[in-house]
């Protein structure tokens, strides 16, 4: 008896994806159908639920893709709901996950590992957790971006915020580790309790020993009243420790025992104090960089912190979000009652083009720069550093060089059109064979459809 082929929905109302998303399952061996709207796709699944259903969050209807997820985990808890996303945030994600859907993916997506991640989503339908209420507010603005590394980001704050274990971020100086940690906490249960925060390379090791743990009065000179330690302060909130890998070896071991024994005794007290704050760490160095045998962190306090490693990917690793990301400044920055200036053609393409070596950081004090100085208008690459503008500069001066010998190409068909023949062309080849013709391209299929769309090609 032959076995019953799963079942799968897609719902977006682009009809290029539902097609092509369609045509892909089904050559995977699934029954597979689409809807074009949230209103669509109910109307679908009263007729009978899929084993999974696969959704477009943003979709240009009334019921959008969280809302068909809160539909489906309430009505068919059974079926598995894998979201798609162009416009990803820390708020959609922790939703998302914490609302019960399998997954949370951005656009564009490979294909295969799409399949992939529906293939696993049926092999665990039926550990897929209760729908749960979450957060609707932006509580963690300046964590901007719909990277696929960004979305892994996002779904993990949303995975951690309400374990109790220790986590450790970690990525270059200006990624944004604290906002990361400020997520965790906000979007957990600790949420009502304190955030606390200490830098542990600005401060001497006396100093930063009395600010963690606290001290008694008379411990030492100046000591002129009792102190609470941020531990303490903290009560059942979360701990901060900033650039951890900069506390000294003295500092660490009682910091270890701090983790081990969930109790402080303050400098110059004997009477040890309980501990119930959770601990996030952070570092501007990598696990790999802290684990070798060149570097002074203690490896029995690292696998204590490195419980949860999240990584922060620089800047220059996700350029797709600058302009995302410079946006979002230049609505910060700009005084309130004023509408934010937009970005010209110039000056994004020097955001974008420019290695951002202080990250998100200096992206930020640039843009908070063109505010302050620009004029009125949108802002142009004059309203930047001229460090951020120099490379542009000189391609700039490249294209002008390339400009001067145009007349040598004259009559020559364009790159759009070299594009539209050769496509055409291996069509031809492959008989009309669009998975074929997507490998010899080196393209995924979605690809393909949205080129063909494009040059008005049938398929």
């Amino acid at each position: 008896m032959s076995r019953e082929a799963p079942r799968i929905m897609i719902v977006d109302d682009d009809p290029v994806t539902c097609e092509l998303l369609c045509e892909v399952f089904a050559g995977e061996g699934f029954a597979a159908r689409f809807a074009q709207s949230g209103e669509a796709a109910l109307d679908a699944l009263a007729g009978g639920p899929p084993d999974v259903l696969v959704s477009d969050i943003r979709m240009r209807t009334r019921l959008d893709g969280l809302a068909l997820l809160d539909h489906v985990r309430r009505e068919y808890p059974q079926t598995s709901v894998v979201l798609m996303t162009a416009f990803g945030s820390v708020e959609t994600a922790v939703r998302a996950v914490k609302e019960g859907a399998f997954d949370y993916i951005s656009k564009p997506f490979d294909i295969d590992a799409l399949v992939a991640t529906v293939r696993r989503a049926l092999s665990t339908r039926s550990i897929v957790p209760p729908a749960r209420a979450a957060d609707e507010e932006d509580q963690a603005a300046g964590l901007v971006g719909r990277n696929p590394a960004m979305l892994e980001v996002y779904k993990l704050i949303a995975r951690v915020s309400d374990s109790p274990a220790a986590v450790l971020i970690t990525g270059e100086s200006g990624t944004g580790k604290e906002l990361v940690a400020r997520a965790i906490h906000m979007h957990g249960a600790r949420c009502a309790a304190p955030f606390v925060a200490v830098n542990c390379g600005a401060l001497t090791e006396t100093l930063l020993e009395s600010e963690l743990f606290g001290h008694v009065r008379g411990s030492f000179t100046g000591a002129i009243a009792n102190k609470r330690g941020l531990f303490e302060q903290a009560g059942e909130g979360t701990v901060f420790l900033d650039e951890v890998s900069e506390m000294s070896a003295g500092l660490q071991v009682k910091l270890l025992r701090v983790l081990q024994e969930r109790e402080v005794v303050p400098v110059g007290g004997s009477v040890p104090i309980g501990v119930r704050a959770r601990v996030i760490a952070a570092s501007n160095r990598d696990t790999d960089a802290l684990t070798a045998s060149s570097s002074s962190f203690r490896q029995d306090l690292l696998y204590r912190l490195n419980v949860i490693n999240i990584h922060l990917p620089p800047l220059r690793e996700r350029r797709d979000d600058i302009p995302l990301l410079a946006a979002h400044f230049l609505r910060k920055h700009t005084p309130a009652g004023q509408t934010p200036p937009a970005l010209s053609d110039g000056a994004r393409r020097c955001l974008v083009n420019y290695p951002w070596p202080g990250n998100v950081r200096e992206l930020e004090n640039a843009v908070e720069r063109a505010v302050t100085l620009n004029q009125g208008g949108p802002v142009t690459p004059a309203d930047l550093p001229a460090k951020v503008c120099a490379p542009a500069a000189e391609a700039q001066q490249t294209h002008a060089s390339v400009d001067d010998l145009a007349h040598l190409f004259a009559g020559l068909p364009s790159i759009e059109e070299m594009e539209r023949r050769f496509l055409l062309h291996v069509l031809e080849a492959t008989g009309g064979n669009r998975k074929r013709a997507a490998e010899i391209l080196g393209i995924n299929r979605r690809t393909l459809y949205r080129m063909a769309e494009r040059f008005r090609i049938e398929l």
